[in-house]
């Protein structure tokens, strides 16, 4: 996601290759180089980015405003906690859930202080702050939670992250309802283009492992074709 070091890169493996290859070879390197930084100019570029997190987020239900039973907030670095955070204050004090849940190693902490600051009072606050993935999450909130009866969540992450972590937490049980947070402009272009085709590499990768099903169709599945 660095276009500077991509490109440089690019040019000095072009370089190398017009000293070491035969004609025929240095004319296929070149095409094939300047495909890929065409390819990879086109998929950094902000429309494309731009149009790249409306599919993402076109794919997600509507928010119905039905009450659930805990707000669960994703961390994703500090950047990105305050917006998540004050819309987890703003549900809980519309009686949207009466608990808020944090999740995430080094964010979770941060976040419930934040919480704090916002005024909410610790017996409606919990977390847990071991997990570093999106399916760590989901396990370590379902095992916190799920002893607690709680089922139905209003689960908050940036636009880009929400279709995978909703799959994700429907496969561990939860009943979700997806609340976007926006992806600040701290981030910065570069950033949020991070953010949008990381998601479409998560998707695939959490798809060919089978994390998007319930353990039992997936041990079933397991048993049928191999899981990457």
């Amino acid at each position: 996601m660095h276009p500077v070091r991509i490109t440089l890169g690019l040019v000095i493996l072009l370089g190398f290759a017009q000293l070491l290859l035969r004609r025929r070879q240095r004319r296929i390197l070149n095409l094939t180089i300047a495909s890929l930084l065409l390819i990879y100019g086109l998929a950094i570029a902000p429309p494309s980015v731009n149009l790249a997190e409306k599919v993402l987020v076109s794919l997600l239900p509507q928010d119905t405003g039905a009450n659930a039973d805990a707000i669960v907030i994703l961390g994703r670095g500090s950047v990105l906690s305050p917006s998540r955070v004050e819309l987890a204050a703003e549900l809980w004090q519309a009686d949207r859930a009466p608990l808020i849940f944090t999740s995430g190693m080094g964010d979770s902490p941060a976040m419930l202080k934040m919480l704090e600051e916002q005024g909410i009072p610790d017996a409606a606050l919990d977390g847990e702050g071991c997990s570093q993935t999106t399916r760590e999450n989901a396990l370590f909130t379902v095992e916190a939670l799920r002893p607690k009866g709680i089922t139905r969540i209003l689960l908050i992450t940036d636009s880009p992250h929400m279709l995978r972590s909703l799959l994700t937490f429907q496969s561990v049980g939860f009943e979700v309802t997806p609340i976007p947070s926006p992806v600040p402009r701290e981030v910065g272009r570069r950033g949020k283009a991070t953010l949008v085709l990381r998601e479409y590499a998560g998707l695939v990768t959490y798809g060919l492992r089978g994390r998007f099903f319930p353990p039992e169709t997936r041990a079933s599945l397991e048993r049928l074709i191999p899981i990457i």
